[in-house]
């Protein structure tokens, strides 16, 4: 089954919210990269949070009848990326988020408001 980037984008923010991630922001990289439609970006405060937020959004994918293009980063738990195709998802822990910023490399990117 194939879902659109708003689908896979639906998905992922709902279960890094059901995992109490941290500030969960969307961006809409339509016509600003060609990498993704979107970007999750997220934090969670200690290793095991951010684990278990990449965990249950690659369940959750799966379960939708998606794949999942690659996971980098779940052995250290400091920035977990997890390629969904067209949604690209950010986990960090929380010091990394602040280090990285990557909301400001992004800048050009609308913020999704209500997913």
């Amino acid at each position: 089954m194939t879902l659109t980037s708003e689908q896979l984008l639906n998905i992922a923010v709902e279960a890094a919210e059901d995992k109490k991630a941290m500030n969960v922001v969307a961006l809409d990289l339509k016509g600003v990269s060609l990498i993704s439609d979107y970007f999750v970006i997220c934090h969670g405060n200690s290793d095991v949070q951010v684990q278990s937020i990449a965990t249950e959004i690659r369940k959750r994918v799966q379960e939708a009848g998606s794949e999942i293009r690659g996971i980098e980063g779940m052995n250290s738990a400091r920035w977990v990326l997890i390629d969904l195709g067209d949604v690209i998802v950010h986990v960090f822990h929380r010091d990394e988020r602040d280090y990285y910023n990557i909301e400001r490399l992004w800048s050009d990117a609308k913020v999704v408001e209500s997913v």
